[in-house]
């Protein structure tokens, strides 16, 4: 049975394809696309004896990933000159930050949105820049506006008017409902630079910041690709960068996300095989959590609807208290059933 953990394998251990007869590669490769790594897939078997057939899919995908990750870039670059005025640091984040760093993470990976982290204080600034050079606002509805700005990590998301490309600004890396309060100044006051002017996360706070959007904040919803970062995050650092594990843990620690940074090691060393930076122990949750990641079938559509569900009200109760939350519900079922 085709799930989430075969594609797991292949990505791992590509000698296991070998076998594969066509059915079997039908199915590999709709689960690989719907957890968004078939790139990664496509480069990890590039060199690999493979059908013609599939060698031709996984081409076109790592052509189009080139493309993708260029025209990635070039919205980074675009957002940068939009925001030549402004004088604080502008920091990439996700999957335009692994690319521009030229870190291990980016090698076939997709590219949606550019996120950006900038000063809660320099926000009012940073939008008017953007909206004058061109973006203009994706959700105009008041409400969802006064939401994003009062209870968000980040403006409401914006969207360039010729370029049809969506930005995301943040002033921290988790809701300000949320139960952990990352340390926004410290993020951005530890960011290294760029050639471009741009900046990215230090090391740690690249991993703490892809473990709170993957276990602090999320449904867990791409969860498998964002393990995938953590792992090609964590073999590189491991490796290039000394005392890397001491230092995860002092900024763990800092940002209150130790608990989900340590879950999404676990996790990452159970799918992938994660090197340990830390003493670890499994926990039985853990099962379930790696239930909901791998849940594609090989037509790749999603599975264990009950399991999702659950995840889905997990992650709501983690953004907002419940009393909040319900308020929040009902006000959108109104607008939605008025609508």
């Amino acid at each position: 049975m085709t799930d989430g953990w075969s594609v797991a394998r292949a990505l791992t251990d590509p000698g296991s394809v070998s076998g594969l007869d066509a059915s079997g590669w039908t199915h590999l490769l709709s689960a690989a696309r719907a957890l968004s790594l078939i790139g990664t897939l496509a480069e990890t078997l590039a060199d690999a004896s493979i059908p013609p057939d599939v060698a031709r899919v996984l081409s076109d995908v790592r052509h189009s990933n080139v493309t993708g990750q260029r025209q990635a870039l070039w919205e980074a670059e675009c957002a940068a000159r939009a925001l030549d005025a402004y004088p604080g640091r502008v920091v990439l984040l996700k999957g335009t930050a692994f690319a521009a760093a030229g870190y291990d993470a980016a090698r076939g990976r997709s590219i949606g949105d550019l996120d950006i982290l900038v000063a809660r204080d320099g926000l009012d600034q940073v939008e008017a820049l953007l909206l004058t050079a061109g973006w203009e606002w994706v959700k105009p509805d008041p409400y969802d506006d006064a939401y994003y700005r009062q209870w968000m990590h980040e403006l409401p998301p914006l969207i360039h008017a010729t370029r049809d490309r969506m930005i995301d600004v943040h002033h921290t890396i988790l809701p300000l409902t949320a139960g952990p309060k990352p340390d926004a100044a410290a993020l951005i006051a530890d960011a290294r630079a760029l050639p471009s002017g741009l900046w990215v996360l230090s090391p740690a706070d690249m991993i703490c910041h892809a473990a709170a959007h993957l276990i602090a904040d999320g449904d867990l919803s791409g969860g498998m690709r964002n393990l995938w970062d953590i792992d090609r995050l964590v073999r590189q650092f491991a490796s290039d960068e000394p005392g890397f594990s001491e230092t995860l843990a002092q900024r763990a620690r800092l940002h209150g996300l130790t608990d989900a940074v340590e879950r999404a090691l676990r996790l990452s060393a159970q799918l992938f095989g994660t090197p340990s930076l830390w003493p670890a122990r499994r926990q039985s949750a853990d099962a379930l959590f790696l239930r909901r990641i791998t849940a594609v079938d090989g037509w790749g559509r999603k599975t264990r609807k009950l399991t999702r569900q659950g995840f889905y009200i997990r992650s709501h109760l983690l953004r907002m208290p419940p009393a909040m939350l319900a308020r929040h519900l009902w006000t959108k079922w109104r607008k939605g059933h008025r609508g």
